[in-house]
């Protein structure tokens, strides 16, 4: 039986790497974006392709596609959860709009994709939740207190859904992408802060500087994380967390050995903080 796979943000960058390398590998591929017609535009035609409108910030477009999904295929098998968008900038200087629409897309759209389909996943008593992070999600970066706002949470909220849904036979996957060659950096994705504040103005335009270098130069290849992604899904079970790229693997091991540092500076402070049990006299 063919497997289903339904990708977010399937038009372009990382989202249509996998909806082509699903395609190729013989899957059933439903793929969505906000406009239709670029995402049929960039991947083509396939009596095995379904394409749908999707906005993952409206819960109602997500019914919606869950609807069709199910409803021209059967069933769903791997809901991989990828639109992204980046607002970058200090957070002084990000607008209260451009925090709530990171959020939108970032968190609240994995989770109004993800819910609509979990009702189908329970019934099966199968389905896989694959969720695109990134090693934002991992360690906070300066200028991307918005993104990784946005990517802490959607770790922290896969950690705790991987509890709730494993007795129904519900596996779930966090993907923190190093710097890979997606369009999340193009005009199209990045939107800088929208306010202006003088102490920042010079490390600001160097940040900006940066960002706009980085497009086009990451050395991640985003064709070769799709066929991971297939790779792992094909395993026994899928891992919890996968780190994609050698910088994503080096950035968690940086992590690591902070959280280590910091235990063992503080420890005898940190285990001394219980309430201490009153004294009996004889």
């Amino acid at each position: 039986m063919e497997k289903v796979w339904f990708i977010t943000g399937a038009g372009r960058g990382m989202g249509l790497h996998i909806a082509k390398v699903a395609l190729a590998a013989g899957y059933q591929v439903v793929a969505t974006g906000r406009d239709t017609d670029k995402v049929s535009n960039a991947i083509g035609t396939s009596d095995d392709l379904l394409v749908v409108k999707l906005d993952v910030t409206s819960a109602a477009d997500a019914d919606a596609a869950a609807d069709a999904t199910l409803k021209r295929f059967g069933r769903i098998d791997v809901l991989v959860n990828n639109a992204a968008s980046f607002n970058a900038g200090y957070f002084e200087e990000l607008s209260q709009r451009q925090m709530d629409n990171q959020l939108a897309t970032s968190l609240v759209g994995p989770m109004n994709v993800t819910r609509a389909f979990l009702p189908a996943m329970r019934e099966q008593k199968r389905g896989k939740v694959i969720s695109i992070s990134s090693t934002a999600g991992i360690v906070g970066y300066e200028f991307c207190t918005a993104y990784s706002a946005s990517k802490f949470g959607l770790d922290g909220w896969m950690e705790a859904l991987q509890i709730e849904v494993e007795p129904f036979g519900i596996e779930t996957m966090i993907v923190n992408p190093g710097f890979f060659r997606t369009e999340l950096l193009t005009k199209d994705s990045t939107q800088y802060a929208e306010l202006t504040i003088d102490d920042y103005r010079d490390r600001r335009a160097a940040q900006e500087a940066f960002w706009t270098g980085a497009n086009g130069t990451q050395s991640g290849d985003p064709a070769k994380l799709a066929q991971a992604l297939i790779q792992l899904d094909k395993e026994e079970k899928l891992p919890r967390r996968f780190l994609a790229g050698a910088d994503a693997v080096a950035t968690a091991e940086q992590k690591i050995e902070v959280l280590r540092q910091q235990i063992e500076a503080y420890r005898n402070l940190s285990s001394s903080l219980a309430i201490e049990a009153p004294l009996h006299e004889d």
